[in-house]
């Protein structure tokens, strides 16, 4: 790699060249340990004299810039930066908008790995235990057999056919989604999906209608935009169409496991949703995130096959049932939006890297995903059940579990006055992570309660934290 220097002319070669070297010394260009190319290597890059550059070595040398090592080279000494003043946020015109996104708040960020507490009960994590490192690594073997023959050419923004076709069957099999290949756009997560959907959907002062309490990302993703958020209450059958008011654009729903309290949405919910979209002109986003993992009662059908007018944009996500730092997901897309998604989706990434495509289309293909699936079933099922059976009982005079079939995640109400801050905060001190469900209401009163992920923390850890849960609760409402 050669070292970025510009000589210009055949004038002071010397002062140019020393110039340049001290000017990135002090302004830190070039740190405090870094090699500077042999003399005669420099001297043959810049069209220079071999005596030019060793002479401008030897005076940055005396001048304790550089150091030379007997049969090692010349080195950068270390010395202070002096950095010149860069402009603020203050500074510049677009202060305003800089200082409405550095507001923005953070939620359900996920703690580095040495940040990490013992007892982890954050939603979205997944088991690393159960997955299949050896399926995995292999998929990624024939993926990068497949890049080898397939050229250096850019791929197509909706995916991978091969990764399309493997994501239709797998939504049709395990959620009976309606959809052919040409329907799905692979995105970087589900996120994304929600990204990109809302960027052709929506305009500065649409209005977005969601669930209250709902999923925060989403609801600053679209305030992001321009967006105006309403935030519509749910109750024991999932959001309240009816509070749905004129003019909303775009409708954010979790029907199959609501966010973040858990009940689905009735049938009867359902269609109504529909038909109220339809009203309105208005596209539906149904986030199917975690409704693999099904633990009571009869599977319910997506909110996408029993739309027969083309108002549901399905998103769903492998973040969950595999690993979140894969970042692979997808969306669904009715004919009416399809094609401004993906040039959306090639305007901002070009398209998800094919490494990742083809190995998950392989995974898919090969049996992999469902198999894991079911493995991990079993294991989130026992943790449900145990934190179940605590909050049943010596837990049950503070805490109340909202029912929920699926999902690896659940909340709980508090029955008694509890300061839920502070809660979490001694509950930090004792290493057990707790997350309230405060953050996720928007318009809606605020009910006070807990949001408990099960897919990050051991099973034989689960017993020893709501140990230490119970025994911050007696401290702090001891009546109860």
């Amino acid at each position: 790699m050669e070292l970025h220097v510009v000589i210009e002319g055949r004038k002071d070669l010397a002062q140019q060249l020393y110039q340049q070297l001290r000017d990135a010394i002090e302004n830190g260009r070039l740190t405090a340990g870094t090699q500077l190319p042999p003399s005669r290597l420099l001297a043959a890059q810049l069209g220079i004299s071999r005596k030019t550059v060793s002479d401008t070595y030897s005076l940055l040398t005396y001048e304790s810039y550089l150091v030379g090592h007997t049969g090692r080279g010349t080195f950068v000494m270390a010395r202070p930066v002096q950095a010149e003043r860069k402009q603020s946020a203050q500074d510049l015109a677009c202060a305003q908008s800089l200082a409405r996104w550095q507001a923005l708040p953070a939620p359900l960020q996920h703690p580095t790995l040495e940040g990490c507490l013992r007892y982890e009960f954050i939603g979205g994590a997944t088991t690393r235990a159960q997955f299949p490192q050896e399926d995995w690594r292999r998929c990624l073997q024939h993926a990068l057999r497949c890049m080898a023959q397939g050229g250096s050419l850019y791929s197509q923004p909706e995916g991978l056919p091969v990764l399309r076709h493997a994501i239709a069957g797998h939504a049709a099999f395990s959620r009976g989604v309606a959809c052919s290949d040409q329907d799905i756009v692979v995105c970087n997560g589900a996120q994304q999906a929600l990204d990109l959907i809302a960027r052709v959907v929506l305009e500065p002062g649409s209005l977005v209608a969601m669930e209250d309490p709902g999923y925060t990302p989403a609801r600053l993703l679209f305030s992001a935009q321009g967006a105006q958020v309403l935030g519509i209450a749910v109750d024991e059958q999932g959001l309240q169409v009816a509070q749905i008011p004129d003019g909303v654009r775009l409708i954010y729903v979790t029907p199959s496991h609501q966010f973040p309290l858990g009940m689905p949405m009735s049938p009867a919910r359902r269609l109504a949703l529909l038909e109220r979209a339809r009203e309105l002109g208005a596209i539906v986003i149904e986030d199917d995130y975690d409704s693999e993992f099904r633990y009571e009662g009869r599977p319910t059908d997506s909110l996408q096959s029993l739309d027969s007018r083309g108002v549901v944009a399905y998103v769903g996500t492998f973040s969950k049932s595999m690993l979140p730092q894969l970042r692979l997901g997808y969306a669904v897309l009715p004919p009416a939006i399809r094609e401004a998604v993906i040039k959306a989706k090639k305007l901002t990434d070009c398209h998800t890297p094919t490494l990742t495509q083809w190995a998950l289309a392989k995974f898919i293909n090969d049996g992999c995903l469902h198999k894991h699936i079911r493995r991990c079933h079993g294991v989130y099922a026992g943790r449900r059940e145990r934190i179940l059976q605590r909050l049943e009982g010596d837990l049950a005079p503070w805490l109340e579990a909202v029912p929920s079939n699926a999902g690896f995640h659940m909340a709980a109400l508090f029955r008694v006055a509890v300061d839920v801050p502070l809660l979490l905060a001694l509950a930090k001190k004792v290493e057990v992570g707790l997350y309230s469900l405060a953050d996720f209401f928007h318009d809606s009163p605020q009910r006070p309660g807990l949001f408990i992920g099960f897919g990050a923390i051991e099973t034989l850890d689960i017993d020893p934290a709501l140990d230490r849960l119970r025994d911050l609760l007696q401290q702090l409402a001891p009546a109860a």
